[in-house]
């Protein structure tokens, strides 16, 4: 069992990560269904030992991957292979780690069963967005759990969302390499741009998917096969083109800077001007998730963490170095 185990975290990746509604809590979900929980404030305290930097419990949430989480005030959601299924932090905490409900979106047959790779809130509307391997959006009403309408534009697997909150409009980035705007309020496509068709951000050598994006209010910054690179939403115009050789496949916005990670250890922090700020080394050699966890509730776990092809969760306290690795 002891050999098995390490095999096992040997050849792990952590795909998602998703902060606790107090703060205090991580989850990472990994390429063999499970989810872990870790608790931040022990591993940050300083009284902290090794045995703080382990999960508090870690339980079996899909057959597959689990590809994908996110946290209401209650519930921590994570998405996998088809389904999305739901659990409470307060029965998590405690260890009771029984499942709350289930949903599949429709898909077009019986038979399709396509990973969910992209989960997004939408609190006002009290909606769940997800899509993946269907090439389409789908809108779940969080109160009742039906699945209310589905976008269809992307012609291959849509990797990533962000939400525009004030217009309120969701981005979609995929495998076609293209980003497109929906408008939530009439369901519809409003804009597409085509990254790969600007030469200026086109690598045909990476090919033209788009695997990460996030937006700032008329700003959007996105990257994949295609350079990272910071586009104006209304004119669609890209105005700067970041000098990463590497597909990236996280980005956030953060103050004033832009937070990437991808193929290779660091965490890479640039100026919106393009310039390379500073590339934080981590633990894994390839990074799929950023978290960062700006919980007013607990300013004392304020941190960012990176995840991906490895077992170790990385944490840095500031931006400048990584304090320590959780491990799963």
């Amino acid at each position: 069992m002891e050999v098995f185990q390490a095999l096992q975290r040997l050849h792990m990746t952590i795909f998602s990560q998703s902060v606790s509604p107090c703060g205090k809590f991580l989850a990472a979900g990994n390429n063999y269904g499970q989810i872990a929980i870790f608790s931040l404030s022990a591993a940050l305290s300083s009284e902290a030992k090794e045995e703080s930097k382990k999960p508090m419990v870690t339980f079996q949430a899909h057959d597959g991957p689990v590809y994908s989480m996110v946290s209401t005030d209650r519930h921590l959601l994570s998405a996998g292979d088809g389904e999305v299924k739901a659990w409470l932090w307060a029965e998590i905490l405690k260890k009771g780690c029984k499942e709350l409900w289930r949903r599949q979106p429709p898909y077009r047959t019986s038979l399709e069963v396509p990973e969910i790779n992209a989960l997004l809130l939408v609190p006002k509307e009290n909606l769940l967005i997800l899509a993946g391997g269907d090439c389409q959006l789908h809108a779940m009403d969080l109160e009742t759990g039906t699945f209310m309408w589905a976008l269809r534009g992307h012609t291959d697997y849509i990797h990533c969302l962000a939400l525009r909150e004030r217009s309120p409009e969701v981005l979609s980035g995929g495998e076609d390499g293209a980003v497109r705007l929906w408008d939530l309020r009439t369901a519809k496509e409003v804009q597409t741009i085509e990254v790969y068709k600007h030469e200026e951000c086109s690598r045909p050598h990476n090919g033209r998917w788009i695997g990460c994006l996030a937006t700032d209010s008329d700003w959007m910054v996105c990257g994949g096969g295609p350079a990272l690179t910071l586009w104006h939403l209304r004119s669609s115009t890209p105005t700067t083109i970041f000098p990463m050789r590497a597909p990236q496949k996280h980005v956030t916005f953060y103050q004033d800077l832009i937070l990437s990670a991808g193929q290779g250890r660091c965490v890479n922090q640039w100026q919106l001007s393009g310039e390379l700020k500073a590339q934080v080394p981590g633990s894994s050699p390839g990074l799929l998730s950023l978290s960062l966890n700006q919980q007013p509730a607990a300013p004392e776990c304020k941190v960012l963490t990176a995840a991906g092809n490895s077992c170790r969760v990385d944490v840095f306290t500031n931006l400048g170095y990584r304090a320590f690795s959780l491990s799963f």
